[in-house]
């Protein structure tokens, strides 16, 4: 029997598949990672991550410059500390003086329109690598004893002009615990986009060779998300929504777009992904061999986070797609 429904030809030239394109990428989507280092006229390459780069406080300027042009108006930028300056219990995230919160200040400073998302997590800055506090005669991570120092970091990047409060540890209760910080000191317009489910991922080490952050003794299996659970997600949210989140983000993105879409089922709130250090590693590590087509992938991979529910997405391809975007 000769078919009457053909779908072809919805797909029979380009201008009738972009007419009924379901799914698009603009450079608005996405949310571009900036990695600070101290120094001054410093721009380090990532060795597991060609093509992205450690940037001192002046030069990281130029960085957010080039990607505004390109149409790019949200970042998250993650600081490499000394380790002389790392503590079991994070002090120096609190430093308005220290490299983080002045390359904030000085970002919103010279480019007050950008939205910055800074992160709220204890690792950059504990000298046990862990996101919160840990017990040193157990190795336990102490959930509520971490919220108070979460809570004081996150007072301290608001005071440095963040727009969106990041807080990526995944400590219980420490997005009411730091909306309440936020509100009792007059930053109630300052919103929280809380990392709902991060996953113990392995596709997380290229981002800590960049900071230098791998926890010293352990994992971090006890407070991040069992990569085998799905329902636990949709727990984590309704738990975070309770406590005020304004977002939620789901990390990582590739391996996990059931989940991106299981949580854009469940909520009315933004949903972003973070298509992580691990994940852009291999597209780069196959393109570099001549294995995959880099640009074709990449386009593809971003376009499978929009498609799952993504509504903005962090990732290190950021420039380099909203060029091919720009390109057309």
């Amino acid at each position: 029997m000769i078919p009457t429904n053909r779908p072809r030809r919805n797909r029979k030239n380009q201008v009738i598949r972009d007419l009924v394109q379901e799914t698009r990428l603009t450079a608005h989507d996405f949310i571009y990672p900036l990695f600070l280092i101290e120094g001054q006229n410093q721009r380090l390459e990532v060795k597991s991550m060609p093509g992205i780069y450690r940037h001192s406080a002046d030069r990281v300027i130029d960085e957010v410059g080039a990607a505004v042009a390109l149409g790019i108006h949200t970042f998250a930028p993650f600081p490499s500390i000394s380790d002389a300056l790392k503590d079991p219990l994070a002090r120096e995230s609190a430093n308005l003086d220290g490299l983080y919160l002045r390359a904030v200040a000085d970002i919103k400073r010279q480019f007050p329109d950008v939205v910055l998302m800074t992160d709220v997590a204890m690792d950059p800055y504990s000298s046990d690598g862990h996101d919160g506090v840990v017990n040193q005669e157990t190795g336990e991570i102490l959930n509520d004893a971490s919220l108070e120092i979460l809570g004081q970091m996150a007072l301290a990047q608001a005071r440095a002009g963040a727009d969106i409060i990041g807080p990526s540890d995944m400590m219980d209760g420490r997005v009411a615990w730091i909306r309440d910080v936020l509100d009792s000191n007059a930053f109630q317009h300052v919103s929280i986009m809380s990392y709902t489910a991060k996953y113990a991922s392995a596709f997380y080490g290229p981002f800590r060779d960049a900071l230098d952050s791998a926890p010293k003794k352990g994992d971090k299996k006890s407070y991040q998300m069992n990569p085998a659970n799905r329902r636990e997600a949709l727990r984590e949210l309704a738990l975070d929504e309770l406590e005020g989140a304004d977002m939620v983000m789901i990390k990582p993105a590739l391996s996990y777009l059931d989940i991106i879409r299981e949580v854009k089922d469940h909520t009315t709130l933004p949903v972003t992904a973070y298509n992580v250090s691990g994940e852009y590693a291999m597209i780069k590590a196959a393109a570099q061999n001549g294995w995959v087509d880099g640009e074709k992938t990449m386009m593809e991979v971003l376009l499978s986070i929009k498609r799952a529910g993504a509504d903005a997405i962090l990732t290190y391809f950021a420039k380099e797609a909203a060029e091919v975007l720009r390109r057309g």
